[in-house]
């Protein structure tokens, strides 16, 4: 009869069996039983230990000792370890506790690096541009980020391309150990972890439960049955990944959850209590100070989307977001009245001349549809110049051209098209005004990340919007839906108006207020 392995939650008993003996008692027991350096916790902390999954997202509430795990990962289960937080001064904590496990001896502080010989153990941050660059091509098979709603998507994705090992039988994993974003930054831990985290998904996953996902063209990753080799919509052969969240609250933790530490969570601010107290993913981020577009507008609107939202309308507008080559995609963001398609987007490489991106155009096009191309890059002139030179209604959006219009309600102006088109929708979006907002967004989490982004200040010509380099650091890419989805939005309605004018017919376009009202 075979022997029964032991879990993680087996073995914590047995520690503290002989924690609790006579110290004569111990000292016999450990010359035949070492000890082991660390434990996981029974409950979420040991589920998590032994879960199968590639990427694993552990947290959530505070206190489950979502730390604690990424170090005893590295300590028990694996030869080469790194453990990313955003800044350096976070890393103090987790150094500090690696050494009251493992001891100073092995430990080299200027590098951050614990190396035994036997076990290397590695710390870094990822705040400053490009510091994901200097993780290029150093394999580990663990990597941990620390409080990884703090990390930026792309930086994250980048380092985990040299996760590997060539020890035969070692096992490979990320954990992602994190509470809830508490800015629209951190959006993409929801779309990571969509079944667990996203109450809209038509497929929830329980805690713990695998699913399996693989990445189609760009960014895109797409959910699939299960393991094994599946084809990417480029007709690649790849094998799918698996992920999982494990939900972890104070309460199971015993080291935390006798102190005063809930009642520290208890008096926090709403937003931070939700996030911390609670660990709710959906409801705990906070808006920055100046940024252009809340995102509870933004959910709202994504709340009002139907598959079938676009029937009973014209396709009204196309904003298009040119990418030739590069990492950005070319995207589009189609719009019937004021129901938005979800938007399609290309790897640059796949568009990396006017036919490609003219082709899309067309094929998407319905209705004699209002075509808004960003030329501010320079990468849209042709498709523009193209697409109108046969025959097509089409804007050369340029983001940096003046304007004399002014903010509703206010003498407030705008520095230049870009801010205009943003603070307009921003004020569609609005759900204050009368009728309410007609305005219905597919819900993609990556459009509600892109339009969250943007940020705002008052300057002597009126209003100005950060710099778009300044949004693609922040969020590790361009905000090309949000842009696209604003372009439809601004030029759209101009644009089809003159056109109907200009063929003798009725200058209106519908926005979508009258079906919305009728539904109610």
């Amino acid at each position: 009869m075979d022997a029964v392995q032991p879990t993680v939650a087996d073995l914590a008993v047995i520690e503290r069996m002989i924690g609790n003996l006579a110290p004569a008692e111990r000292q016999k027991v450990e010359r035949v039983v070492p000890k082991r350096p660390w434990v996981p916790l029974p409950g979420p902390q040991a589920m998590a230990y032994e879960s199968g999954a590639d990427i694993l997202l552990f947290g959530g509430q505070a206190g489950p000792g979502k730390s604690e795990l990424l170090i005893g990962l590295a300590v028990t289960a694996h030869e080469k370890s790194v453990i990313f937080r955003r800044q350096a001064k976070d890393l103090r904590g987790l150094e500090s506790r690696l050494i009251q496990i493992l001891g100073d001896a092995s430990y080299h502080r200027g590098n951050q690096v614990y190396d035994d010989g036997k076990r290397l153990i590695e710390f870094g941050h990822l705040e400053k541009p490009g510091a994901e660059f200097g993780w290029q091509g150093r394999p580990h098979d663990f990597i941990g980020f620390d409080e990884g709603a703090q990390v930026e998507e792309a930086k994250v994705a980048f380092v985990s391309g040299w996760l590997r090992s060539t020890t035969p039988g070692q096992r490979c994993r990320i954990v992602i150990a994190s509470n809830p974003p508490l800015t629209s930054e951190g959006e993409w831990l929801v779309s990571w972890f969509a079944p667990w985290l996203d109450e809209t998904h038509p497929r929830p996953a329980g805690p713990g439960e695998l699913r399996w996902r693989i990445r189609d063209a760009g960014t895109r990753f797409r959910w699939v049955d299960g393991p094994g080799d599946h084809v990417t919509d480029g007709g690649e052969r790849v094998q799918a990944e698996s992920l999982t969240f494990i939900p972890g609250n104070l309460d199971d933790n015993p080291f935390l959850s006798g102190t005063a530490y809930r009642k520290t969570l208890q008096n926090l601010p709403d937003v931070m209590r939700e996030a911390l107290l609670h660990g709710n993913f959906m409801a705990a981020r906070r808006d920055d100070e100046w940024q252009v577009i809340p995102a509870e507008w933004v959910r709202a609107a994504q709340a009002r989307w139907t598959p079938d939202g676009w029937r009973g309308n014209r396709m009204t507008a196309i904003g298009v977001d040119v990418a030739q080559g590069g990492g950005d995609e070319t995207t589009l963001a189609p719009r019937y009245g004021a129901w938005y398609a979800e938007p399609i987007a290309r790897p640059g490489k796949e568009t990396p001349e006017t036919a490609e991106v003219v082709g899309l155009v067309v094929a998407t096009m319905r209705d004699g549809a209002a075509i808004v191309v960003d030329i501010g890059g320079g990468f849209g002139v042709g498709p523009a110049q193209h697409l109108k030179e046969n025959g097509v209604a089409t804007v050369q959006f340029n983001g940096a051209k003046p304007t004399t219009a002014r903010a509703a309600g206010s003498d407030l102006g705008f520095v230049n098209k870009r801010a205009e088109a943003y603070w307009r929708f921003r004020e569609a979006l609005d759900p204050g005004q009368e009728g309410g907002s007609p305005i219905a967004l597919p819900p993609d989490q990556r459009l509600l990340a892109d339009l969250c982004a943007a940020r705002w200040k008052s300057v002597s010509r009126g209003i100005q919007l950060e710099a778009k380099e300044e949004i693609r650091q922040r969020l590790g890419r361009s905000p090309d839906r949000a842009d696209a989805c604003v372009m439809a939005w601004s030029e759209g309605e101009a644009l089809a108006i003159r056109k109907h004018r200009n063929a003798g017919g009725r200058p209106r376009v519908l926005l979508g207020h009258e079906r919305f009202k009728r539904r109610r």
